[in-house]
């Protein structure tokens, strides 16, 4: 028997065109706790949902107030999580370079793991309709959105920013690009539309990295350069969200055959 996805509650307010919540989730009363904040629009619809995944060195809360907000105002839920050694979970060893690769290896595999777990809790999610939920990663969570995008069909449409292929001269890529390999996994969308957003200027993540992942992604696809470096200007947020819900809006409705996700405790 599946074990049932947990959440605690840790608070709610209203915002501009729906509620923030914050909590956490896991898998059972032994799973990992993953931090995330939950933003909704107005009911009684079931709304379209992404999952947002952030940058290295970044948190759930610079998605969330970023592109699930301007998500929001489209009438689009998003979930943001924490991914491991980040926000709550920070590592500032590993934020700061000093780790071990192997390790790193390990937790970028939890990463894969929470962020499909975090699919599972969306498409329970009585406000959120299953059939139309996306996934949107920037920077680190680029690669991690490609790699669940590639093997989860809930996945109906993908934006990648400051995202492309690995770097040819890192001394990571070979070990990477075993388990991790944004080429063979952008393939592997079979048709599912794909924004890719990206500074012309970016150093981090090089525009022939993002040309390279671009080149073997097969259509639909979308390509937008900004006069930007790695950070992206507010109207690139902008246009993702309307590009998103474009693509969205033209889905099918589908109903959940999944159960609620269970409460487990809520802070005072």
């Amino acid at each position: 028997m599946a074990r049932k996805i947990l959440q605690t509650i840790i608070d709610e307010r209203p915002v501009d065109h729906g509620i923030r919540r914050s909590l956490s989730f896991r898998l059972g009363e032994d799973g990992a706790s993953v931090p995330a904040i939950l933003q909704l629009p107005p009911p009684p619809q079931r709304a379209p949902a992404v999952l947002l995944l952030h940058g290295w060195s970044s948190h759930k809360e610079q998605m969330a107030s970023t592109l699930g907000r301007a998500l929001l105002a489209h009438g689009i839920a998003s979930l943001a999580i924490d991914l491991p050694l980040h926000g709550e979970r920070s590592d500032a060893n590993v934020l700061r370079g000093s780790f071990d690769p192997i390790a790193l290896v390990r937790e970028y595999r939890a990463a894969l793991s929470e962020g499909e777990l975090a699919l599972r809790y969306l498409s329970a999610h009585p406000a959120v309709d299953p059939g139309r939920i996306a996934m949107a990663g920037y920077s680190l969570g680029s690669y991690i959105t490609l790699a669940i995008a590639a093997r989860e069909p809930v996945v109906k449409a993908v934006i990648l920013a400051a995202g492309g292929d690995l770097p040819h001269e890192s001394p990571f890529t070979r070990l990477l690009r075993p388990f991790a390999d944004p080429i063979s996994a952008v393939k592997r969308l079979s048709g599912r539309p794909l924004l890719m957003v990206h500074g012309r200027h970016d150093r981090t993540i090089r525009a022939e990295q993002a040309e390279r992942l671009f080149a073997a992604a097969g259509e639909p696809k979308t390509m937008q350069w900004w006069d930007a470096g790695h950070y992206l200007p507010e109207a690139a947020v902008a246009g993702a969200a309307a590009w998103l819900e474009d693509r969205l809006a033209t889905m099918q409705s589908t109903q959940s055959t999944q159960s609620t996700p269970s409460n487990s405790g809520r802070a005072p």
